[in-house]
């Protein structure tokens, strides 16, 4: 099955937020921002805004009628800055007018004064300082301070990881309207609606029932909407109830880029040991994430770096340590990966450094120490189903690692100014949300008198295909044509308290509960077949009905019109939570995820050593999707994803200057992979396995690993950098942009 939203997409009639058609008297909301990074907010003067012609209202945290605060994981977050000001770009109140454009104008007009405050953009700073969002975390496995005296090879080093710009093509918005008893409706461009629906509630000191959030599809999320898209519903929510008139905003994306939150940078230190045979006794590291200036979900973001620290390789002496640094930007936020790359990044960068002391390929380190059915993670899960080793060796045999090698080897022999560099990128990602309590969902499916199906889920449509997928279980469980099924928006008052569609569990856990609502369906029709259509295996094929192997003469529609004669129920609402997963906080131990994906990729790169520029040859993967749902679908997962993360390790370099302003703050100053950076090849293979129990029908999730190959990209540049200036130390400091590979190529020179 295609893409069940592809035709509408390309022919322009699907619908976003900024598509709806505006309800009469519908008024426009902008927001206004701090100019200054920390500062004593002392005076706010909107009047020469509201004496402007179309101008309605200027609002700030005085009209708030309830709680000033869109906190989620922790209380400290403002909907609009009062007393202080801790970021550029913090929104201080939003104006509201009859246009866009008024708006815009009447921004200019507003006067802003400020006692500026010393500026904080460093992690390391506000560690120094102790300005932390939440108290430190940590893993340990075994002894690592007796590990050292075992170790034959310790080697010790530093990493920078830079951020990541969410660039979904749809920015941030929403729109909200009254409803005759006093309710609000929003529209949001959200993955998680509950979240906007609770906060909305607590800001404008109402009950959540009477906020009704309703999400058709998102134009791009990838982790930018699931909290960071809760305010601006509440800003609309609440001019909407002050105005009682539908209020709509959409950001600029200046506005969203300078506003939001990122990728959380990272700077870390780390300390590995490794035996004479390459095996890893012990690893260390330390973690200093940049959480920005609020806490959003960086405590989550976190503990799933800690939890991914050791990717795919086993460890038996292990102890990392995180801090969550607060600092002045705009609070960063969930991005595909939700921290594990960032994990991850640090162990490998820890193996390129034991490969370029010890003259060892790391693809040799790397194979040596991956895991196996039985070992032990850091946090205390036991690796089961395990298809690292498996993964690895399909890809180095399926597409013939060493003649690869070979072949880059004899190339640099021959050429002195361009280079090649490979290298193989194994990734192990846990599937589940990490706080357990939010791994459930709901399904409401409702079979109607002329057969036709309704499906409403918490899963949001943000691109990935979750709809298409949703569909295909329904389908496959009723028995019924596609054509019948119509998959609901995403809205809380059919589907009340969801988790957000995020950790690349949304088909995962809305998937089976749409399994069990269909079972039960299936149950009752099996029954009304059995006693009233003399059917004893009731099985539908093209709206047919069959008895085993053999066709009847009944039709879908004769058995949905039997059962509705009998008053049997044609509606279920079915409740899923993952079973199995535990995890104890206080000691860092217990079974966190459902299940794994594993893969391995090879990434080719050639380096013009004159200009410092690059292109990637080929990236070849073989990938861990169990039984694979919809080959299509996943595969489009795959190369989106890996694009993605090559564009995070080489291009996507997010720079503040020291006042904590955002540099690059536009398209033309952020740079990503465009149709003329992205590989010439990306080839997949499946990896063939029996897939997971808890994966929905054992297709296994495909949003966030696939960005983990990305950081092969890294690796890939510093072994042609290595080739063309053999010898020199270089920094681990990404994205390798390429001003930072023209001055490692001649560093020394």
């Amino acid at each position: 099955m295609i893409n069940i939203d592809a035709h509408n997409h390309v022919s322009g009639k699907s619908i976003y937020l900024d598509d709806i058609i505006e309800w009469k008297g519908t008024l426009f909301a902008l927001p206004f921002d701090a100019p200054v990074a920390h500062a004593r907010l002392d005076h706010v003067d909107v009047s020469k805004a509201l004496s402007m012609s179309g101008v309605v209202v200027v609002l700030t945290a005085k009209d708030i009628p309830g709680k000033n605060q869109i906190g989620g994981i922790i209380a400290d977050e403002p909907l609009f800055a009062e007393e202080d000001i801790h970021f550029w770009g913090q929104p201080i109140g939003i104006i509201v007018a009859t246009s866009e454009r008024i708006c815009r104008l009447a921004r200019e007009q507003i006067e802003i004064k400020f006692s500026e405050l010393p500026v904080i953009t460093d992690p390391r700073e506000a560690h120094a300082q102790n300005k932390l969002i939440c108290p430190p975390r940590n893993f340990q496995l075994g002894d690592v301070t007796s590990a050292w005296g075992q170790c034959q090879h310790v080697f010790e080093g530093k990493v920078e990881i830079n951020g990541q710009e969410h660039l979904y093509i749809e920015t941030q918005g929403a729109y909200a309207r009254m409803k005759e008893d006093g309710s609000i409706l929003i529209a949001s461009s959200t993955q998680g609606p509950t979240a906007v629906q609770r906060t909305i509630a607590k800001v404008l000191d109402i009950p959540m029932h009477k906020v009704e959030v309703d999400t058709v599809r998102l134009g791009g999320g990838f982790g930018g909407k699931e909290d960071q898209a809760t305010g601006w519903a509440v800003m609309v929510a609440l001019a909407a109830q002050k105005l009682r008139k539908p209020v709509k905003m959409v950001l600029h994306r200046m506005d969203d880029m300078r506003m939001t939150g990122k990728r959380h940078p990272y700077s870390a230190d780390f300390k590995i040991g490794l035996s004479s045979d390459m095996k890893i006794l012990a690893y260390e590291a330390t973690f200093f994430q940049n959480a920005g200036a609020a806490a959003d979900l960086s405590p989550a973001v976190l503990e799933r770096t800690l939890f991914h620290a050791t990717n795919a390789y086993f460890v038996p002496n292990v102890h990392v340590t995180a801090y969550s640094c607060k600092t002045n930007l705009p609070p960063n936020t969930a991005f595909r990966g939700f921290g594990g790359p960032q994990g991850k990044f640090v162990i490998e960068a820890a193996i390129s450094k034991a490969s370029e002391s010890l003259g060892v390929p790391a693809a040799d380190i790397q194979k040596q120490n991956l895991l196996n059915d039985g070992d032990e993670f850091s946090y205390g899960q036991i690796v089961d189903q395990c298809e690292a080793q498996n993964a690895w060796n399909s890809c180095e045999e399926g597409f013939d690692l060493k003649s690869i090698q070979e072949r880059v080897r004899l190339f640099n022999e021959q050429n002195s100014h361009i280079k090649k560099g490979v290298a193989v990128q194994p990734i192990c990602f846990g599937i589940s949300f990490t706080n357990t309590m939010m791994n459930h969902a709901r399904a409401l499916v409702h079979i109607y008198q002329d057969g036709s199906v309704v499906v409403s889920t918490g899963a949001v449509e943000m691109g990935q295909g979750v709809n298409t997928k949703l569909l295909q279980i329904a389908v496959r469980k009723l028995g019924v044509q596609p054509g019948s099924v119509r998959i609901e928006s995403t809205n809380t008052l059919r589907i009340a308290n969801t988790s957000p569609t995020a950790a690349s569990a949304g088909a995962d856990l809305n998937g089976k509960a749409l399994e069990m609502a269909c079972k039960s369906l299936w149950e009752r029709l099996e029954q009304v077949a059995a006693e009233h259509l003399n059917i004893s295996n009731l099985r539908v094929q093209n709206d047919i009905l069959y008895d085993n192997q053999q066709k009847t003469d009944h039709t879908w529609h004769d058995l949905v019109q039997k059962a509705f004669q009998l008053r049997v129920n044609l509606s279920e609402h079915a409740h899923y939570a993952t079973p199995l997963i535990h995890f104890d906080k206080e000691k860092g131990k217990g079974h966190p995820f459902a299940y794994h994906v594993y893969g391995a990729a090879i990434l080719e790169v050639t380096v013009d050593c004159l200009r410092g520029t690059y292109h990637f040859d080929k990236v070849q993967i073989v990938h861990d999707l169990g039984v694979s749902m919809n080959v299509h679908i996943d595969n489009g997962q795959i190369e989106g994803a890996v694009v993605q993360g090559i564009g995070w390790m080489t291009l996507e370099e997010i720079i503040y200057n020291k006042e904590g302003r955002l540099m690059t703050n536009a398209l033309s100053t952020y740079k990503i992979p465009d149709i003329y950076s992205v590989p010439s090849e990306i080839n997949i293979k499946h990896l063939e396995t029996e897939g997971h129990e808890l994966a929905i029908q054992k297709s296994k999730a495909v949003g966030e690993p696939p960005l983990m190959y990305g950081l092969g990209a890294y690796f890939a540049i510093r072994n042609a950098v290595s080739a063309f200036n053999p010898g020199k130390e270089f920094a681990f400091d990404a994205p390798y942009t390429p001003e930072k590979v023209l001055m490692d190529l001649y560093k020394g020179r």
